[in-house]
Parts: structure tokens; C-alpha cells; sequence
């Protein structure tokens, strides 16, 4: 008998291989930063600024690329996306100096602005309603899988290839995704040739009518406090993508190869975060049949978990129990995954893609400005625990401004938008 896997589970393993793929991408340089460092002759907070150039586009395009997922679908955006991160990564094999550095990571920043956004477009009618929190849990571990795998292999590639080979090799990873996803994903479900209709029957229907412009205000309105809180969030998540391999190797006088299975250890605990967190959301979901519950309840204990774990190394700098005390910050910290990217969806459906993107704004700014600052607190004190603690007190205001969060309102209830020669619901 042969195997057939179903349709709306491969687009979701697609999309998997993508976060999977895009995070190795982004990732790459914290542990090839070292060697980088030291043939071009950077300092840490031009290295910081390496750091942030990415994040420049990323956030520019998390609302346009959002926006260019709603308007000409998953499929065109995302394999546009992958070509031109896939690109980017071969290009930062062939750099010389800081400039051209910085350029290579602002392209892949601007090749991955759009792909959550658009990935979110995509399981908004791939995904029945009841497993959301499920499948961004479920996305965002592997992108977490790709933090963790992301240190020893690179380390591996640079001792085989040196870094600059490794950015290639990891490049064409990346092309050949690209040309997959076109290749199999379609942006209507019903226009799948493998789907069955028992998978359309469970999967949520398509607005009937003409799609309404996007009421901007309104939407805005409803969600910065969503926007605020994934700041917070992004703030801790990018000093640990960006800062831990160097923090393992300077602090603790590491080579190359200890210091990113240090840093992997730590990447693990995310991918497990990442995935208990969407279940346990979509179970309080189904048994209490509240949004607002479900969504806050696992983000909020998330914030004050990681706050709490992350305390201890101010005062022991044992590597073990630093070690230990950062992967428990970052599992609980990478809770709030799978709950935070359901909002968007929660809130306005028909305009997953650009609420999404809003909210991921918040992270892409704390990208720029989180890595920047660490980077010249570093170089200005010598000390690498003083970023964590400017980390754990974003962690405390991201789990206040929590509670300003309304995912049990749906936009289309508490919104009406206008357009021309009619008035019609807004979600």
C-alpha cells in the first residue's frame, strides 16, 4: 500500500523547512562572527551593527512584505523571498570589508522581511482554526531547531570550507527551497491537486465578496499593544542570537567549536518552548473556549519564566549554571511563540498577513537596536553580562503590557471600514 501524506501536511512541513532555513540563514554569522572579526578587524560594536543590518529591511517589510502576501498570495512572495536571502548568504562569502558586510546582511534582511508575514497568510487557510497555536508553535521550533543545529555546523563548515565557504553552501540550501515551494505550494487550497475534501471540510473558509481596503487606524489601534509586547520579546530573543556564541567564547575563553555546542545546548531548549507553548494555548483554547485565556495566560507566565531563570547569573558565572539558567530562560521565553503569532490571526482574519506583520515590527526594531546596544555596552564596560540584565528588565515590561492585549475581540466585530459606495465589516 503506498504511503500519501496529506497536502496540509506538507504545505506545514514546507513551511517548517522554511522558518528552519531562514533562521540558519540569519543566524550564521553569530558563530562565524568570530573569525569574520578577526580577518576584517572589527571591533564589537561594529560588529553589533553588522548584526543589525539585517534587521533594517526586516523591519521595513514586515507590514509591506505582510501587505505583498495579501495582495499577490504565499506562493510568488515567499519564492521571491528565498531567492533573494539565498543570494544574500552567497554574497556574504565574498565580502572584504565592513561595508560590503553590512550590505550582504541588509539584502538577506530584505529577502526575509516578508516571510512570516506571508507564512502566516499561508496557514491562515491551510490550518484549521483550532490548531493555530499548534502549527506557529510547530514553525517556530524548527526555527528555534535552526539556532540550535546553526553553531556546530557552521563551526564545522569553517574548519572544512572556512566561513566564507560556509555562507555559500548554506546559500544554495536555501535556492533549492525556493524552487520547491513554487513548485508544490498553491495559494487556494481547493486549487491543490493532492488535497482531498475531507482536509477542505476542516479547513476555515475563504471570505466571500470583495476584499475591503485595509483600514490602517483602526488596525493599528487594536494592535500595538501586541506589537509592544513581541518588542519586549524580540529584545531578549536577538541578544541570544546574535551575542551568545561570542559570550560562550570570550567569557569563558572557548575555542570555536566548545563554544557553539555551548550555544546550541541553550538553542535546544527553544525548539521545545516553541512547541509546549502553541499546545498548551490551543488546549486552554478547547477546553475553556477562551481566546483571551488561552493567548495571555502562556504568554505572560512565558515573560516572568525567563525574567526568573535568567536572575541567578548575575551573581554565579559557573559555565554550567550560566549555561543552565540561559536554556531556561530561553525555553520560557520561547512560549509566547506559538500564542503571540496566533493574535494576528485571532484578531483580523482577512488581514493575517499585514496584522502579522505589525506585530512583528516590534521584534525586527528590537533586531536594530538590541544587538547595537549590547554590542557598545560590551566594548564600553568589557562586562557580557550586562546585556542580559537590560534583557530581563524588557522581559518584565513585556509581561505587563501582556495584559494590554485583546485577541478575544475580533477586528471585524469592533471595526467597520469604509469604501467607496458601501460600508463593509473589517476583520
Amino acid at each position: 500500500m503506498r504511503l500519501r501524506f496529506k497536502a496540509t501536511h506538507v504545505v506545514l512541513a514546507m513551511l517548517c523547512v522554511m522558518y528552519f532555513i531562514t533562521y540558519v540563514d540569519r543566524v550564521n554569522i553569530g558563530t562565524a562572527a568570530g573569525e569574520i572579526q578577526k580577518e576584517l578587524g572589527l571591533s564589537n560594536t561594529e560588529l553589533g551593527l553588522v548584526f543589525s543590518a539585517f534587521a533594517y529591511p526586516y523591519l521595513l517589510f514586515q507590514v509591506i512584505g505582510g501587505w505583498v502576501g495579501d495582495r499577490f498570495g504565499p506562493r510568488q512572495t515567499l519564492f521571491w523571498c528565498g531567492m533573494i536571502w539565498a543570494a544574500a548568504t552567497i554574497m556574504t562569502g565574498f565580502v572584504h570589508g565592513l561595508a560590503a558586510l553590512f550590505v550582504a546582511r541588509f539584502a538577506l534582511g530584505f529577502g526575509e522581511g516578508a516571510t512570516f508575514p506571508t507564512a502566516t497568510r499561508a496557514m491562515q487557510y491551510w490550518t484549521p482554526a483550532n490548531r493555530r497555536g499548534f502549527a506557529q508553535g510547530l514553525t517556530h521550533s524548527f526555527a528555534r531547531l535552526g539556532n540550535a543545529i546553526t553553531p556546530p555546523v557552521v563551526a564545522l563548515l569553517i574548519l572544512w570550507l572556512t566561513w566564507r565557504g560556509a555562507f555559500v553552501v548554506l546559500g544554495f540550501v536555501s535556492l533549492i527551497w525556493g524552487v520547491a515551494w513554487v513548485w508544490y505550494f498553491r495559494n487556494e487550497p481547493r486549487d491543490h491537486g493532492s488535497i482531498t475534501a475531507a482536509e477542505l471540510a476542516t479547513l476555515p473558509p475563504r471570505p466571500k465578496g470583495e476584499r475591503p481596503k485595509v483600514p490602517w487606524g483602526p488596525l493599528l489601534q487594536q494592535m500595538w499593544p501586541v506589537t509592544l509586547t513581541y518588542f519586549c520579546y524580540g529584545w531578549c530573543l536577538w541578544l541570544y542570537l546574535n551575542w551568545l556564541p561570542l559570550f560562550f567564547k570570550n567569557n569563558y575563553s572557548l575555542d570555536l567549536k566548545n563554544s557553539a555546542l555551548f550555544a546550541s545546548g541553550v538553542f535546544f531548549a527553544g525548539v521545545v518552548g516553541d512547541s509546549i507553548g502553541g499546545v498548551i494555548s490551543d488546549r486552554i483554547l478547547e477546553r475553556t473556549g477562551n481566546v483571551r485565556l488561552a493567548r495571555l495566560s502562556v504568554t505572560v507566565v512565558g515573560f516572568a519564566g525567563a525574567l526568573l531563570s535568567l536572575m541567578p547569573i548575575l551573581f554565579v558565572h559557573d559555565i554550567t549554571v550560566v549555561a543552565l539558567c540561559l536554556s531556561a530562560g530561553f525555553f520560557c521565553a520561547e512560549l509566547v511563540i506559538g500564542p503571540m503569532w496566533s493574535i494576528p490571526m485571532d484578531i483580523a482574519a482577512k488581514y493575517s498577513g499585514t496584522a502579522a506583520g505589525i506585530m512583528n515590527t516590534g521584534s525586527a526594531f528590537a533586531a536594530i537596536v538590541s544587538p547595537l546596544v549590547a554590542g557598545f555596552v560590551i566594548d564600553a564596560t568589557g562586562n557580557w553580562y550586562l546585556p542580559f540584565l537590560m534583557s530581563m528588565g524588557l522581559l518584565l515590561v513585556g509581561g505587563f503590557s501582556a495584559f494590554l492585549m485583546h485577541p478575544e475581540r475580533p477586528f471585524e466585530e469592533t471595526h467597520e471600514s469604509v469604501v467607496p459606495g458601501k460600508v463593509v465589516a473589517a476583520e
